[in-house]
């Protein structure tokens, strides 16, 4: 695609979002429910207003209760004669319900859409979590993967060593970033610094998950939701986030059938993000990554194009991606620190990018930040979404 549409017209007007960890919720229903009225109290909009609800949930086997998109109307009384739909796309899911929000949007159906991404993890056994996110791979090949995404990803981290060297030393200085990055996040999973030399030493408290992949090189289990208010730029609002850019990029789902290193579908939505949106990297104040494991967001790095191939682990060696270097990555903690609730994941995402452009970040806020790129993947780089967001208001 040479010429891209022009960007997406609906803007953020409000959001809201659960911490993220172990919940005492017993299930999506009641995470939904806990963030539903709050974002539309953020955004000033009765539920009366809102024409269109969008809801991201993997679920996958997490649960047993299945149309999550009927769910959202229980937990908020006026929603429940508004469309609802759920949408699902790995870990990209949240992401997915955003562009399906915009899309409506953008098409006339409507001018108010409610956002609402969920999963409820924590219940279900460790053995059943991972064959359940094995679903999120391509199973006639990929589904017997020991470890299950760790494994995957320890697969993919193994490749990457044996054609660039080593880089379990940058995998930890990405790890200690973002968990340093999550202390200051009140809505985060793990809210501790643990530091480098913890990250990088395998140990009891940190052994090896899969290939190279120590435990702190692994997202973390969680539950959370969190909810967007996307409405058309005529609504009045006390602020506004516009998106200057919203791609996506797909890629095959067999990892035999692409070099996986090239993270090729996330490399093409990052070029397109960038034209849409008409800047450069060197725009942006910051980005909210998919680092679901550390070797996805060096991956990324690359993709990005912040480095060349290869040489991704020289951006966290040279400080280029901490919160004061040159584009700060996860300043929210990231997937490492704040948790990967799947279905939320996309959502929290953009949240924590519209706080840093409101300048709502508290100890998190990147100083005068005014433009920020987020990303969010699908299994192993298979859906690819990119959003470049700016403050208009």
């Amino acid at each position: 695609m040479t010429d891209l549409p022009p960007a997406p017209e609906g803007r953020i007007i409000g959001w809201a979002h659960t911490r993220f960890g172990k919940s005492d919720a017993p299930d999506v229903e009641s995470l939904m429910a806990e963030v539903t009225g709050t974002a539309l109290d953020h955004a000033g909009i009765p539920a009366d207003q809102v024409e269109g609800i969008f809801v991201g949930v993997y679920n996958g086997g997490f649960q047993k209760q299945g149309f999550e998109g009927a769910l959202v109307a229980l937990g908020h009384d006026g929603l429940h004669h508004v469309p609802a739909v759920r949408l699902e796309n790995a870990c990209a899911t949240g992401s997915a319900a955003i562009a399906a929000a915009l899309d409506f949007i953008g098409s006339g159906r409507g001018r108010i859409a409610l956002v609402v991404g969920a999963e409820k993890m924590t219940a279900t056994p460790g053995a059943e979590i991972g064959d359940i996110l094995l679903g999120a791979s391509y199973r006639a090949e990929e589904g017997d993967t020991p470890g299950g995404f760790a494994g995957v990803f320890g697969g993919i981290a193994n490749s990457y060593f044996q054609r660039h060297g080593d880089a379990s030393r940058e995998l930890a200085m990405i790890a200690a970033k973002n968990h340093a990055n999550g202390a200051l996040n009140p809505f985060a999973h793990m809210q501790k610094d643990v530091g480098y030399d913890f990250c990088n030493t395998v140990s009891d408290r940190n052994p090896i998950a899969a290939g190279p992949l120590r435990r702190t090189d692994c997202s973390l289990v969680s539950d959370g939701a969190a909810a967007l208010v996307i409405a058309h730029p005529d609504i009045e609002s006390p602020r506004a986030i516009t998106f200057r850019a919203q791609r996506q990029a797909n890629d095959y789902l067999p990892l035999s059938r692409r070099d996986i290193l090239e993270f090729a579908g996330a490399r093409k939505a990052w070029a397109q993000g960038l034209k849409q949106a008409g800047i450069t990297l060197d725009d942006l104040s910051l980005v909210e990554t998919h680092d679901c494991f550390t070797i996805a967001e060096l991956l990324e790095y690359e993709a990005m194009g912040l480095a060349e191939q290869g040489q991704g682990g020289r951006i966290i060696a040279d400080g280029i991606s901490a919160r004061g270097g040159r584009l700060p990555v996860n300043p929210s903690g990231g997937l490492k620190s704040r948790g990967h609730p799947i279905g939320a994941t996309g959502v929290s995402q953009h949240v924590m990018a519209a706080m840093q452009l409101t300048g709502e970040a508290g100890g998190m806020q990147i100083p005068g930040a005014a433009l920020a790129g987020v990303f969010n993947m699908g299994g192993a780089a298979v859906a690819n979404y990119v959003s470049i967001l700016e403050r208009v208001k």
